[in-house]
């Protein structure tokens, strides 16, 4: 079952002399459940990607579809709604509020919709990620890896159709990154959520299903790794 569709995606930045293309024309599809990964040097238009998937950033051009939906054919309220419950985001800086603690931060997509916190789910989710008797921590009671459970404990919470993360072990040690993958991947198969990430390193990207390359914000490969 496709949950993702990218069609003719490009993004143009500037004007005249100064216009920067960060996306030409991309195309793709992935699978309900599929580990994603995406790789390419700097400035080749991954994290662009990646915010226009999850909704943050908008295209010049193309249309993007989750789960069916024609995500840019939405109001802006549809999509502010489109970007708490559809998708999941994790960030590489974590994106934590430091005055709230570990509870307020991942079940903050949940209250911002004004609903009511499904506690089994967060009991369930703070158990998968560790966090057991973190509760009540702020951010800076954490160390690096913790704030990043935090970063996916939060992106999990509504249970999104796709979870996109950007650079997700970039500030942590080989050790933590890749009880960070683990953890992904984990959440991946368990709840048959389609997961995409972003990175640079060669290790995570070979662990994923299927491995897409941009350059210049051109596709440039797209290669299964594992059915």
């Amino acid at each position: 079952m496709e949950i993702l569709r990218v069609e003719n995606l490009t993004k143009v930045y500037g004007e005249g002399a100064n216009q920067v293309r960060a996306l030409d024309g991309i195309s793709f599809s992935v699978e309900k459940g599929r580990f994603v990964a995406i790789i390419g040097p700097s400035g080749s238009g991954k994290s662009t990607l990646l915010h226009i998937l999850g909704g943050v950033d908008t295209p010049t051009s193309g249309k993007v579809f989750v789960d069916g939906q024609d995500v840019y054919a939405k109001s802006e309220e549809q999509l502010a709604v489109f970007r708490r419950r559809e998708v999941g985001l994790v960030y590489q800086f974590y994106n934590l509020i430091p005055v709230l603690d570990v509870r307020e931060n991942i079940t903050l997509p949940v209250l911002m919709d004004g609903r009511q916190v499904n506690e089994e789910r967060f009991r369930e989710l703070l158990d998968t990620l560790g966090l057991i008797g973190r509760e009540k921590h702020l951010p800076n009671q954490l160390s690096g890896g913790q704030q990043q459970r935090v970063s996916i404990g939060r992106a999990l919470m509504n249970a999104p159709a796709v979870v996109l993360a950007d650079e997700p072990t970039g500030n942590l040690d080989s050790r933590a990154s890749q009880e960070i993958v683990d953890l992904l991947r984990y959440s991946n198969r368990k709840y048959d959520q389609t997961l995409i990430v972003i990175t640079h390193d060669e290790n995570i990207a070979l662990q994923a299903d299927r491995l897409l390359a941009i350059e210049d914000g051109k596709l440039v490969r797209d290669e299964v790794l594992r059915k």
